[in-house]
């Protein structure tokens, strides 16, 4: 199989991306609905076949029916989101830095007036799930914390996307929501065991893996 190339997809503060190795391509998180014009654009280049979404958030996720009707592929999460589609509410999270916080507050405010369109994830990805069915050399990686089925996805064994289980808003951190701090802190040190890989993150530009538990 072909080695992959990540494309990442601005979304104002929300990074999208397509994973594509020239014959096949999947689409990673779909961006507010502000942004599907943007997003649907690239999909046409890349022969996206699938949509992974890392959670269910909306600003991960509120493009997400609309593309997979468009294009007429399927949408994969993890089962443990599927209550985040119905409200984002679903999952209350907590912060704890002062930045965090303020993360928090506007989240929480764009919770309460975004709603998702209504659809139902075609495909449950679960740990350890590989993705070569579509063309692409990646597998499902659990992470939970941020919410209870974020998930990443592990690329050719050189990248891993992780949605917000990780975050570089401002810097590069564990991520600053939290539905399970305990799932989160955990999540955080398997990716720093996973050694030398570049990370991609829901928010923010890719840098090298660390040890993001001190």
């Amino acid at each position: 199989m072909k080695v992959s190339e990540i494309h990442r997809i601005k979304c104002g503060n929300v990074n999208c991306y397509i994973v594509e190795n020239g014959t096949n391509g999947i689409l990673v998180d779909t961006g507010k609905k502000e942004f599907i014009n943007q997003v649907m654009e690239q999909c046409k280049y890349y022969h996206v076949k699938l949509i992974v979404l890392t959670h269910g958030h909306f600003d991960h996720a509120e493009n997400a029916a609309r593309i997979s009707n468009a294009l007429g592929i399927p949408v994969g999460m993890n089962e443990k989101d599927c209550n985040l589609i119905r409200s984002n509410t679903e999952q209350m999270l907590s912060a704890e830095s002062l930045l965090g916080k303020l993360v928090l507050s506007a989240s929480l405010k764009e919770f309460s007036i975004r709603t998702l369109e209504e659809f139902k994830p075609d495909i449950l990805l679960n740990d350890g799930e590989s993705l070569s069915s579509y063309g692409i050399n990646a597998k499902i990686m659990a992470l939970p914390g941020h919410t209870d089925g974020s998930i990443g996805i592990d690329v050719d064994g050189a990248f891993l996307m992780v949605g917000d289980a990780l975050m570089n808003m401002f810097y590069p951190t564990v991520s600053m929501l939290f539905h399970n701090k305990n799932d989160m802190l955990e999540s955080a040190g398997k990716i720093g065991r996973m050694g030398n890989k570049i990370i991609y993150f829901g928010h923010g530009r890719p840098v090298s893996n660390r040890q993001w538990i001190k």
